[in-house]
């Protein structure tokens, strides 16, 4: 799917993605890499190829656009420092081509140091690139001229079927002043929106993306 916002063409990826095509920027949210370890520490049974599907679906997003940035808007990684990390970092590097950048979330907590010795270059609230600003949060106040992409939301709205049925799905969220990017980790839920009049709502169903 293309969208022209502001001037700036911008490819709606199936696979929660965002492709800035005047920056050449790969736009992202949301992967809480390291929480399937957390929880399975924890003794849940959760499956351990989700690591596997989040960076396969990120390296085949590099190898489809050729992107010259990768931007994350925060909750990169889940919890506390763990094993995925250094399999994380290990893929940063055998990306070097690749400006890796993250814009910190509310899950973003590992020691600074960590970040320091990776190939991540940090934003601690918001990145301003004219015509957008970038942030974790929906941000309180607009920035005059300004349109806000952030994450932390995970949206998804509930497509009704014939009879009863009922679908929920990931989706992109377009107001008039701000977007909201699905949660581009396999391990995550969904918060259903309720989109209103002026609002532009961009479901990902079946490897497409459509709006409704």
């Amino acid at each position: 799917m293309m969208l022209n916002l502001k001037g700036q063409n911008l490819h709606l990826s199936p696979d929660k993605a965002i492709f800035w095509e005047e920056q050449h920027s790969l736009i992202m949210a949301d992967l809480h890499l390291g929480k399937a370890a957390h929880f399975r520490k924890k003794g849940l049974a959760v499956p351990p190829q989700i690591l596997e599907d989040n960076l396969t679906r990120l390296r085949e997003l590099i190898e489809l656009y050729s992107p010259e940035r990768v931007l994350f808007l925060g909750d990169l990684f889940h919890s506390r420092l763990n094993k995925v990390w250094e399999v994380f970092t290990s893929f940063l590097e055998d990306h070097a081509e690749v400006d890796f950048v993250l814009v910190k979330g509310n899950h973003d907590i590992l020691p600074a140091e960590a970040y320091e010795n990776s190939a991540l270059q940090i934003y601690p609230d918001t990145l301003l690139e004219p015509p957008f600003v970038f942030s974790h949060y929906p941000l309180e106040e607009e920035v005059p001229g300004y349109y806000n992409f952030y994450g932390h939301i995970h949206p998804g709205v509930t497509l009704g079927g014939r009879g009863r049925q009922s679908v929920k799905l990931p989706c992109y969220f377009f107001e008039p002043t701000r977007a909201v990017l699905p949660a581009f980790g396999a391990f995550t839920g969904l918060s259903m929106i309720s989109p209103g009049a002026g609002d532009q709502v961009f479901v990902i169903v079946e490897g497409e993306v459509m709006e409704v």
